[in-house]
């Protein structure tokens, strides 16, 4: 007994206490990772914790990404074109092979836009593209998601120039941004036609000849792209 009480003295420390050896691993309070905690002379310090967070991509970045992603789109556009144009939906499909072009013509405004400013200009491969479809919806919704994609990449791109105070980056990123707004309510349109036409396939394609969805030729404002707009 008497051994016992002089153990738990000892173990205890004066006014109750356990005492701090050197050595001794530290314990963070509740809730907090002792990853960060270093012992040093019975006392802890913080050490500094690594930073893993990716570095923002910069505008220029940005945009030699984005012209992958235009190329992407063209690709898209023409494989879901061909689809249409192999079930036997001509209006379908030559809207479609005008997107294509399109997205081509967004994507060689950037390239100039890149060489213009003296950046280093580098034409990438493209994503995988999907080519099969059960029914004129899939396609068209997929075009749907693509664009709200692009517009999403495209405001990703002006915020960037904003946040570099590069007022020529954002004067650029403009005519990008009004034109997704219209490319949007487009598709957005045609998917709707599609859904009510239901099985009924030849009923787009009678909307599309009362409604003429054509080009509007080329946008005196629009940037100029390398090579000249198709």
């Amino acid at each position: 007994m008497f051994h016992r009480r002089i153990n738990r003295v000892n173990i205890m420390g004066r006014a109750g206490h356990s005492p701090d050896p050197p050595g001794r691993a530290c314990r963070a309070a509740p809730g907090v990772s002792t990853a960060a905690f270093v012992p040093q002379r019975g006392r802890c310090r913080l050490a500094p914790m690594s930073d893993t967070t990716a570095p923002t991509p910069t505008f220029a970045e940005l945009l030699a990404a984005q012209v992958r992603n235009e190329f992407t789109a063209s690709q898209q556009y023409i494989a879901i074109a061909i689809w249409f144009d192999g079930h036997d939906l001509p209006r379908l499909a030559t809207h479609f092979y005008r997107q294509s072009v399109e997205e081509r013509n967004h994507a060689m405004m950037i390239v100039r836009y890149t060489l213009d400013r003296d950046w280093t200009v580098q034409i990438p491969g493209i994503d995988e593209i999907r080519n099969t479809f059960e029914n004129p919806v899939e396609p068209i919704a997929l075009a749907l998601e693509q664009e709200k994609a692009v517009t999403a990449q495209i405001e990703a791109l002006f915020r960037a120039a904003r946040a570099e105070d590069d007022a020529l980056g954002e004067q650029f990123m403009l005519w990008f941004l009004k034109e997704q707004v219209e490319e949007v309510a487009t598709v957005n349109t045609l998917l709707a036609i599609c859904v009510r036409a239901g099985d009924n396939w030849f009923q787009i394609e009678n909307h599309l000849a009362r409604e003429a969805v054509e080009s509007a030729g080329v946008d005196s404002s629009a940037p100029e792209a390398a090579g000249g707009i198709l």
